[in-house]
Protein backbone atom coordinates (compact mmCIF):
# COMPACT_ATOMS: atom_id res chain seq x y z
CA UNK A 1 0.00 0.00 0.00
CA UNK A 2 1.00 3.71 -0.55
CA UNK A 3 0.33 5.17 2.47
CA UNK A 4 3.53 2.75 4.07
CA UNK A 5 6.20 5.18 1.85
CA UNK A 6 4.27 8.10 4.19
CA UNK A 7 3.76 6.26 7.84
CA UNK A 8 7.57 7.21 8.65
CA UNK A 9 6.63 10.73 7.84
CA UNK A 10 3.15 11.25 9.63
CA UNK A 11 4.51 9.58 12.65
CA UNK A 12 7.15 12.85 12.54
CA UNK A 13 3.80 14.83 12.51
CA UNK A 14 2.21 13.33 15.32
CA UNK A 15 5.40 13.68 17.54
CA UNK A 16 6.71 17.03 16.47
CA UNK A 17 3.96 18.89 15.05
CA UNK A 18 3.79 19.74 11.19
CA UNK A 19 6.38 22.63 9.88
CA UNK A 20 4.19 25.64 9.01
CA UNK A 21 4.38 26.23 5.22
CA UNK A 22 5.56 29.77 3.69
CA UNK A 23 3.29 32.67 4.37
CA UNK A 24 2.47 34.67 1.52
CA UNK A 25 0.20 36.59 3.13
CA UNK A 26 -2.51 37.00 0.19
CA UNK A 27 -0.34 39.32 -2.04
CA UNK A 28 -0.13 38.30 -5.76
CA UNK A 29 3.00 40.44 -5.91
CA UNK A 30 4.43 38.78 -3.23
CA UNK A 31 3.82 35.59 -4.48
CA UNK A 32 4.61 35.73 -8.18
CA UNK A 33 7.95 37.28 -7.02
CA UNK A 34 8.65 34.00 -4.71
CA UNK A 35 7.92 31.81 -7.53
CA UNK A 36 9.60 33.56 -10.14
CA UNK A 37 12.89 33.21 -8.29
CA UNK A 38 12.47 29.35 -8.27
CA UNK A 39 12.59 29.29 -12.13
CA UNK A 40 8.42 30.05 -12.46
CA UNK A 41 7.14 32.55 -15.18
CA UNK A 42 3.55 33.76 -15.11
CA UNK A 43 1.29 33.12 -17.60
CA UNK A 44 -1.66 35.79 -18.54
CA UNK A 45 -4.94 33.68 -18.47
CA UNK A 46 -8.12 36.08 -18.78
CA UNK A 47 -10.45 33.26 -18.53
CA UNK A 48 -13.79 35.56 -19.20
CA UNK A 49 -15.74 36.67 -16.74
CA UNK A 50 -12.27 35.67 -14.51
CA UNK A 51 -9.04 36.67 -14.84
CA UNK A 52 -6.99 33.43 -13.10
CA UNK A 53 -3.18 33.56 -11.46
CA UNK A 54 -1.50 31.06 -13.93
CA UNK A 55 1.91 29.95 -13.14
CA UNK A 56 4.18 27.70 -15.59
CA UNK A 57 7.80 26.07 -14.82
CA UNK A 58 9.50 24.44 -17.42
CA UNK A 59 12.85 23.07 -17.79
CA UNK A 60 12.14 20.66 -21.20
CA UNK A 61 9.86 20.24 -23.77
CA UNK A 62 7.59 17.18 -22.52
CA UNK A 63 4.53 15.71 -23.43
CA UNK A 64 2.70 15.71 -20.31
CA UNK A 65 1.87 18.74 -17.88
CA UNK A 66 1.18 18.24 -14.28
CA UNK A 67 -1.17 20.83 -13.01
CA UNK A 68 -2.03 21.76 -9.44
CA UNK A 69 -5.41 23.65 -8.43
CA UNK A 70 -5.43 25.91 -5.08
CA UNK A 71 -8.00 24.78 -2.54
CA UNK A 72 -10.69 26.82 -1.88
CA UNK A 73 -8.18 29.58 -0.22
CA UNK A 74 -8.73 31.59 2.77
CA UNK A 75 -10.47 30.71 5.88
CA UNK A 76 -13.83 31.43 6.46
CA UNK A 77 -14.31 34.09 9.98
CA UNK A 78 -17.55 31.99 10.55
CA UNK A 79 -19.78 29.15 8.88
CA UNK A 80 -21.99 31.73 8.11
CA UNK A 81 -19.39 34.47 6.56
CA UNK A 82 -16.86 33.69 4.13
CA UNK A 83 -13.79 35.99 4.29
CA UNK A 84 -13.59 39.30 2.63
CA UNK A 85 -10.79 38.12 0.32
CA UNK A 86 -10.67 34.59 -1.09
CA UNK A 87 -6.89 34.48 -2.11
CA UNK A 88 -5.01 31.75 0.37
CA UNK A 89 -2.35 33.06 3.07
CA UNK A 90 -0.48 29.73 2.99
CA UNK A 91 -1.20 28.67 -1.10
CA UNK A 92 -0.21 25.01 -0.28
CA UNK A 93 -1.27 23.71 -3.96
CA UNK A 94 1.24 26.00 -4.88
CA UNK A 95 3.93 24.66 -2.32
CA UNK A 96 3.29 20.84 -3.48
CA UNK A 97 3.96 22.09 -7.37
CA UNK A 98 7.06 23.88 -6.14
CA UNK A 99 8.34 20.46 -4.41
CA UNK A 100 7.33 18.76 -7.94
CA UNK A 101 10.32 17.68 -9.83
CA UNK A 102 8.36 17.24 -13.11
CA UNK A 103 9.70 18.78 -16.48
CA UNK A 104 6.77 20.87 -16.62
CA UNK A 105 4.62 21.83 -13.64
CA UNK A 106 1.64 24.53 -13.93
CA UNK A 107 0.21 26.13 -11.26
CA UNK A 108 -4.00 27.33 -11.45
CA UNK A 109 -5.73 29.92 -8.96
CA UNK A 110 -9.05 29.85 -8.22
CA UNK A 111 -11.73 32.64 -9.34
CA UNK A 112 -11.78 35.41 -7.31
CA UNK A 113 -7.81 34.61 -5.94
CA UNK A 114 -5.16 37.14 -6.17
CA UNK A 115 -7.01 39.96 -7.09
CA UNK A 116 -6.27 43.82 -6.88
CA UNK A 117 -8.57 45.51 -4.22
CA UNK A 118 -10.66 47.18 -7.37
CA UNK A 119 -10.70 43.89 -9.31
CA UNK A 120 -12.46 42.09 -6.26
CA UNK A 121 -15.24 44.75 -6.06
CA UNK A 122 -15.94 42.92 -9.80
CA UNK A 123 -16.32 39.28 -8.59
CA UNK A 124 -18.82 38.09 -6.71
CA UNK A 125 -18.21 36.41 -3.34
CA UNK A 126 -20.36 33.50 -4.84
CA UNK A 127 -17.75 32.31 -6.74
CA UNK A 128 -15.98 31.89 -2.89
CA UNK A 129 -19.18 30.85 -1.78
CA UNK A 130 -21.72 28.44 -2.93
CA UNK A 131 -21.22 28.91 -6.75
CA UNK A 132 -17.40 27.77 -6.32
CA UNK A 133 -17.77 24.93 -8.47
CA UNK A 134 -20.32 26.36 -10.71
CA UNK A 135 -20.65 25.37 -14.56
CA UNK A 136 -19.37 28.82 -15.23
CA UNK A 137 -16.06 28.62 -12.96
CA UNK A 138 -15.61 24.93 -14.82
CA UNK A 139 -16.02 26.96 -18.28
CA UNK A 140 -13.20 29.39 -17.14
CA UNK A 141 -11.11 26.85 -15.45
CA UNK A 142 -11.16 24.80 -18.56
CA UNK A 143 -10.15 27.46 -20.56
CA UNK A 144 -7.37 28.37 -18.68
CA UNK A 145 -6.25 25.07 -18.09
CA UNK A 146 -5.89 24.48 -22.32
CA UNK A 147 -4.31 27.61 -22.21
CA UNK A 148 -1.27 26.52 -20.22
CA UNK A 149 -1.11 22.78 -21.73
CA UNK A 150 -0.63 24.63 -24.78
CA UNK A 151 1.97 27.03 -23.40
CA UNK A 152 3.99 23.86 -21.84
CA UNK A 153 3.74 22.09 -25.48
CA UNK A 154 2.21 19.01 -24.02
CA UNK A 155 -0.31 16.89 -25.36
CA UNK A 156 -1.44 15.11 -21.33
CA UNK A 157 -1.91 16.24 -18.45
CA UNK A 158 -1.83 14.97 -15.14
CA UNK A 159 -4.15 17.08 -13.02
CA UNK A 160 -3.49 17.43 -8.96
CA UNK A 161 -6.08 18.63 -6.71
CA UNK A 162 -5.89 20.01 -3.41
CA UNK A 163 -9.45 20.15 -0.79
CA UNK A 164 -11.80 22.45 -3.27
CA UNK A 165 -9.18 22.16 -6.37
CA UNK A 166 -9.38 18.45 -5.96
CA UNK A 167 -13.54 19.02 -6.96
CA UNK A 168 -12.24 21.24 -9.92
CA UNK A 169 -10.09 18.66 -11.00
CA UNK A 170 -12.16 15.94 -11.18
CA UNK A 171 -14.39 18.19 -12.69
CA UNK A 172 -12.46 18.62 -15.65
CA UNK A 173 -11.61 14.79 -16.00
CA UNK A 174 -14.44 14.30 -16.08
CA UNK A 175 -15.51 16.18 -19.17
CA UNK A 176 -11.79 16.11 -21.12
CA UNK A 177 -9.94 13.43 -23.08
CA UNK A 178 -6.44 14.47 -22.11
CA UNK A 179 -6.46 13.89 -18.75
CA UNK A 180 -4.05 10.40 -18.03
CA UNK A 181 -4.31 10.86 -13.87
CA UNK A 182 -6.18 12.55 -12.18
CA UNK A 183 -5.13 13.04 -7.80
CA UNK A 184 -6.87 14.76 -5.25
CA UNK A 185 -5.82 15.64 -1.46
CA UNK A 186 -8.45 15.93 0.86
CA UNK A 187 -11.26 16.95 -1.35
CA UNK A 188 -15.09 16.94 -1.06
CA UNK A 189 -15.27 14.93 -3.91
CA UNK A 190 -19.10 13.81 -2.92
CA UNK A 191 -20.02 17.73 -2.68
CA UNK A 192 -23.98 16.73 -1.27
CA UNK A 193 -22.72 14.20 0.62
CA UNK A 194 -20.40 16.27 2.34
CA UNK A 195 -22.28 18.81 2.95
CA UNK A 196 -24.89 16.49 4.79
CA UNK A 197 -22.45 14.89 7.00
CA UNK A 198 -20.91 17.84 8.35
CA UNK A 199 -24.48 19.78 8.60
CA UNK A 200 -23.31 22.54 5.92
CA UNK A 201 -25.54 24.73 3.61
CA UNK A 202 -25.91 22.99 0.12
CA UNK A 203 -23.75 24.72 -2.36
CA UNK A 204 -26.76 25.81 -4.53
CA UNK A 205 -25.70 26.32 -8.01
CA UNK A 206 -22.60 23.91 -7.97
CA UNK A 207 -21.75 21.08 -9.68
CA UNK A 208 -21.60 17.60 -7.48
CA UNK A 209 -18.87 15.65 -9.01
CA UNK A 210 -20.93 12.64 -7.83
CA UNK A 211 -22.99 13.36 -10.75
CA UNK A 212 -20.92 13.69 -13.53
CA UNK A 213 -19.72 10.55 -15.50
CA UNK A 214 -17.32 8.46 -15.01
CA UNK A 215 -13.62 10.10 -15.92
CA UNK A 216 -11.60 7.90 -18.24
CA UNK A 217 -8.10 8.89 -16.15
CA UNK A 218 -6.52 6.26 -13.79
CA UNK A 219 -7.24 8.43 -10.53
CA UNK A 220 -5.82 8.51 -7.07
CA UNK A 221 -7.57 10.24 -4.51
CA UNK A 222 -5.68 10.76 -0.96
CA UNK A 223 -7.32 11.36 2.73
CA UNK A 224 -6.06 12.21 5.48
CA UNK A 225 -7.43 9.91 8.42
CA UNK A 226 -7.70 12.89 11.18
CA UNK A 227 -9.01 15.18 8.56
CA UNK A 228 -12.80 16.96 10.39
CA UNK A 229 -13.03 19.32 7.33
CA UNK A 230 -13.31 16.51 4.70
CA UNK A 231 -14.26 12.87 6.24
CA UNK A 232 -12.26 9.80 4.60
CA UNK A 233 -15.89 8.87 4.20
CA UNK A 234 -16.90 11.19 1.68
CA UNK A 235 -13.98 10.29 -0.79
CA UNK A 236 -14.91 6.74 -0.27
CA UNK A 237 -18.54 7.51 -1.01
CA UNK A 238 -17.35 8.73 -4.39
CA UNK A 239 -15.02 6.14 -4.83
CA UNK A 240 -17.83 3.59 -4.33
CA UNK A 241 -19.78 5.21 -7.08
CA UNK A 242 -17.11 6.18 -9.54
CA UNK A 243 -14.01 3.99 -9.18
CA UNK A 244 -10.87 5.00 -8.91
CA UNK A 245 -8.02 4.49 -5.94
CA UNK A 246 -8.74 5.55 -2.15
CA UNK A 247 -5.53 6.00 0.30
CA UNK A 248 -5.97 7.41 3.42
CA UNK A 249 -3.25 8.80 5.42
CA UNK A 250 -2.54 8.21 8.72
CA UNK A 251 -1.87 11.26 11.04
CA UNK A 252 -2.93 13.73 8.22
CA UNK A 253 -5.55 16.13 8.37
CA UNK A 254 -7.20 18.55 6.48
CA UNK A 255 -3.78 20.84 6.30
CA UNK A 256 -1.30 18.31 7.71
CA UNK A 257 0.88 16.25 6.84
CA UNK A 258 0.47 17.04 2.66
CA UNK A 259 3.46 19.15 1.82
CA UNK A 260 5.89 17.56 4.33
CA UNK A 261 5.40 14.23 2.66
CA UNK A 262 5.11 15.27 -0.64
CA UNK A 263 8.26 14.42 -2.27
CA UNK A 264 7.07 10.60 -1.07
CA UNK A 265 3.68 10.83 -1.94
CA UNK A 266 5.34 11.89 -5.11
CA UNK A 267 8.13 8.85 -5.46
CA UNK A 268 5.22 6.65 -5.02
CA UNK A 269 3.29 7.91 -8.30
CA UNK A 270 5.97 7.76 -10.53
CA UNK A 271 6.56 4.26 -9.12
CA UNK A 272 2.75 3.32 -10.28
CA UNK A 273 3.77 4.73 -13.85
Amino acid sequence: MLWRLVLLGACVCWLGGCTQPVQLQGSRLKTEAWVMERGWSSVELVAQPFNLLGLLRQTAASQALTLYIEGDGAPWPSVYRPPQDPTPIRPLAMLLAERDTAVAVAYLGRPCQYLSTSELRQCSPLYWSERRFSAEVLQAMDRAVSELKKQAGAERLRLVGYSGGGVLATLLAQQRDDVELLVTLAAPLALNEWTRRLQLSPLHGSLDPLDGPRQRARALHFSGAADRVVPTAVAAYFVSHHGGRLEQLPGFDHACCWLQRWPALLMGLEGEQ
